[in-house]
């Protein structure tokens, strides 16, 4: 299986990095070939520029690194998502990344009868997103509403019409202690060694 990995944290120390270890420790064991899109090292631009929006009305990508992602995209059979939770949102960066990568005529289209919208990556089964954040679980659920959930995995992907979406949150990053920590990352990197 191809699995693209879109990772957003500019701190190489974050735990968030540590994940991105794990995870992909836990493919490559389970022979899964790992694309990283590492879009700090990648220096991705989030900022939609007028061409960009051009193009996004006439279904095309302009920019050179835009249509890169597009292609290693459309090849993709899992993708996962993971970065850290700021002010209970994703950070720039994968917003950006949302906005111009993540556009019709690429990853999807209109439907033919004017409702609703048609996935376009036809190899694309599975979506992950995994996010870290230092807000207690039932806070972020009960005062916040789960707007990753919301966000990513509802607006963004199920609109789009792909399915089989999951959202691993871990909480409380700071203040649990590192026991806890390194039991969150055994767990993941099993987690992705099994998957098939």
């Amino acid at each position: 299986m191809r699995v693209v990995v879109v990772f957003n944290h500019p701190y190489e120390g974050s735990y968030a990095n540590a994940i991105l270890n794990a995870v992909t420790k836990g493919l490559k064991t389970a022979g899964h070939e790992v694309d990283l899109m590492h879009l700090d090292n990648d220096g991705f631009n989030p900022v939609m520029s007028k061409a960009d929006l051009k193009g996004f009305v006439e279904h095309r990508a302009v920019d050179p690194q835009v249509i890169d992602y597009n292609k290693r995209l459309k090849e993709a059979n899992h993708l996962v998502f993971i970065f850290p939770i700021w002010w209970d949102l994703m950070p720039a960066t994968t917003k950006g990344f949302i906005d111009r990568v993540l556009t019709p005529g690429v990853a999807y289209d209109h439907h033919p009868r004017g409702f609703g919208l048609v996935p376009l990556w036809e190899n694309l089964k599975g979506v992950t997103v995994i996010t870290t954040m230092n807000k207690p679980k039932i806070m972020y659920s009960l005062l916040i509403g789960n707007l990753i959930r919301k966000a990513m995995l509802r607006s963004v992907f199920k609109t789009m019409g792909y399915k089989n979406l999951s959202w691993i949150s871990f909480n409380r990053v700071k203040s649990v202690g590192q026991n806890k920590r390194v039991k969150w990352l055994e767990d993941l990197e099993r987690r992705f060694g099994r998957m098939n």
